[in-house]
């Protein structure tokens, strides 16, 4: 199975460090959240990598170039012309992925436990085009599910504005964890282009295919600010 690894946004949480670095190269416990992930996914048997890169982004192939890619199989999906966030990012690294049954996708700056062979399979036993690691833990986002763990709408709880489908029940609000298991007919299906969203893409995607949701209660550090990489520091050693 190939992961994708989403290490090309602007980190603006991140700053001071991302004035002069990439996110992918922010530390814990000096150790760079890039080669953490890859590691972590190398620990499950996963060692076909695609990254795709931007902001800072020749500082990324340089730390890789200098670790050996950490033995791994890695493809860059170079944005250098844009940074095409999430959607745009899967849909520009389409090539490396299309042949795929299955792949994995995670953001850099997510640090969590969560056991990725039960991820993957629920997502094979359930058959879902599309499975997503969720939590039951503070964020001002949340995604909505209905009893069978089916993704039916989505709320910001900022704003409270909200988008949700077939019809009005009760409905568990959950975090998403930043992880994905994707099947690659989703390629077929998308139909934004340019720069977007890929939730915004799900919410589509949701009237007419399944995306579940996998509830986990593993450990889970967005190290988006500053403060949460003291956070982090007290986890994952």
């Amino acid at each position: 199975m190939k992961a994708m690894i989403f290490a090309a946004g602007m980190g603006t949480r991140l700053k001071p460090f991302t004035d002069n670095h990439p996110k992918a190269l922010a530390q814990v416990n000096g150790v760079p959240l890039l080669e953490r992930n890859i590691k972590y996914l190398q620990s499950y048997g996963i060692n076909d990598f695609v990254i795709n890169i931007y902001h800072f982004g020749g500082q990324i192939l340089a730390f890789l170039a200098e670790n050996d890619n950490f033995g791994a199989n890695i493809e860059i999906s170079n944005e250098s012309d844009e940074l095409l966030e999430t959607g745009g990012g899967l849909l520009f690294a389409r090539r490396f992925l299309e042949n795929e049954k299955t792949f994995l996708i995670m953001n850099v700056d997510i640090l969590t436990d969560l056991n990725i062979t039960n991820f993957v399979k629920l997502h094979e036993t359930k058959g879902a085009m599309i499975t997503l690691a969720v939590s039951d833990r503070d964020s001002s986002r949340k995604l909505m599910f209905n009893d069978k763990m089916y993704l039916k709408g989505w709320k910001n709880l900022t704003t409270n504005k909200k988008t949700v489908v077939g019809g009005i029940f009760k409905l568990r609000e959950l975090a998403f964890s930043g992880v994905h298991c994707v099947n690659s007919e989703i390629f077929g299906k998308i139909t934004r282009t340019g720069k977007f969203s890929i939730m915004d893409e799900y919410m589509d995607l949701m009237k007419e295919d399944i995306i579940i949701g996998y509830q986990h209660t593993a450990n889970l550090i967005d190290v988006g600010k500053p403060e949460s990489v003291a956070e982090a520091e007290k986890l994952f050693r």
